[in-house]
């Protein structure tokens, strides 16, 4: 019988290397063009100071990683209870697998498998002390993954799939996610149907899906056309769950990515995270206030450095259509690690 499990979690690479540490704030801080006030923790906001400490943060990261992975265990649980036949998870690309060639505003991996070697080109130890070269193979689900872009086509959205890789396996935003929820190891043998959201949107390219210069920033001539909206990711999301539910399938659908960017919020000069825009859709979501999400403009989005969000709305766009508030919703704030992460699950 078809039914459908939500998921919200984060892949955030500064959880991978055995030791965590603040690398995007240590790399603004070089800027040339950050304001001078910034480049001391005396300049910063109290809450940041504190995080930093007198160790440069390294306590806060470890404490940081160690309350959103025990979270993630919980989903993880949920998960191995539902017993999916798939697993869907909306995940951005920072001009890794889409670049100059193609650049969809939505793409499902139809993939049958495919193999990832995460710490091939690291430099630093993992988190799990595994070896450069251990290989992980990810099933697909091709049939699902078809079926899904066929009903979404059905439905006006005109979203693109591909049955091979094109310059990478998968971005990181789908192997960290697999990597996450398998934390501690015991396997995920879960047919796996990555659903690309092209969230960086003007600065895709143009930015190569990383960090601006403040001193030199991108000319609006050279950045490149926008994400889709939020209320187009929403209404997708409403799609899917409507498409799924009348699907031989017992399906989970994953939205990984976390909230606002330091290194996308231009209005605090990449340096810490606009934690009241993440709050005030936080609030939304546990009340079930999906109003206030389906009316979030792109521009909104832009100047919180929300882009990645782009695949929450995804998610959240689902769990409005079915109905469903959240039974689980976890806000972790940071401002040295980049990022509020948010942990949610919505049972059936």
């Amino acid at each position: 019988m078809s039914d459908v499990l939500g998921i919200g979690i984060t892949h955030y690479p500064s959880f991978l290397p055995r030791v965590s540490a603040p690398g995007s704030l240590r790399r603004i801080l070089q800027d040339p063009g950050l304001p001078e006030r910034y480049r001391k923790p005396e300049g910063w906001p109290e809450r940041m100071r504190e995080e930093w400490g007198d160790d440069e943060g390294l306590k806060f990261a470890e404490q940081h990683r160690r309350a959103v992975v025990g979270a993630m265990r919980e989903t993880r649980a949920a998960l191995d209870a539902f017993k999916p036949d798939f697993v869907v998870i909306w995940g951005d690309d920072q001009y890794e697998n889409f670049r100059e060639d193609v650049m969809p505003a939505f793409c499902v991996l139809a993939y049958d498998t495919v193999d990832i070697q995460p710490w091939l080109k690291s430099e630093r130890p993992n988190a799990w002390g595994e070896a450069k070269d251990t290989t992980f193979r990810i099933r697909g689900h091709r049939a699902g993954a078809k079926y899904l872009a066929s009903k979404l086509i059905e439905q006006n959205f005109d979203v693109a799939y591909a049955y091979k890789p094109l310059h990478e396996s998968l971005s990181h935003a789908f192997t960290n996610s697999v990597l996450f929820l398998d934390w501690d190891r015991r396997g995920l043998d879960l047919p796996i149907v990555p659903f690309s959201v092209n969230c960086y949107g003007r600065r895709v390219i143009a930015a190569q899906g990383y960090i601006e210069s403040l001193a030199s920033p991108i000319p609006e001539q050279n950045l490149d056309p926008p994400s889709p909206s939020p209320a187009r990711c929403f209404d997708l999301g409403a799609a899917c769950a409507r498409s799924l539910m009348s699907s031989p399938w017992r399906v989970a659908l994953v939205a990984s990515a976390s909230w606002s960017h330091a290194f996308l919020t231009r209005k605090n000069s990449f340096l810490y995270p606009d934690t009241a825009a993440d709050r005030t859709l936080f609030d939304a979501l546990k009340a079930g206030d999906y109003a206030t999400w389906r009316s979030v403009t792109l521009d909104q989005i832009e100047a919180s450095g929300q882009h990645e969000m782009l695949n929450w709305f995804c998610l959240v766009g689902a769990m409005a259509e079915l109905g469903r508030k959240p039974d689980r919703a976890e806000f972790f704030e940071s401002n040295i690690m980049n990022s509020n992460k948010v942990i949610t699950t919505f049972l059936p």
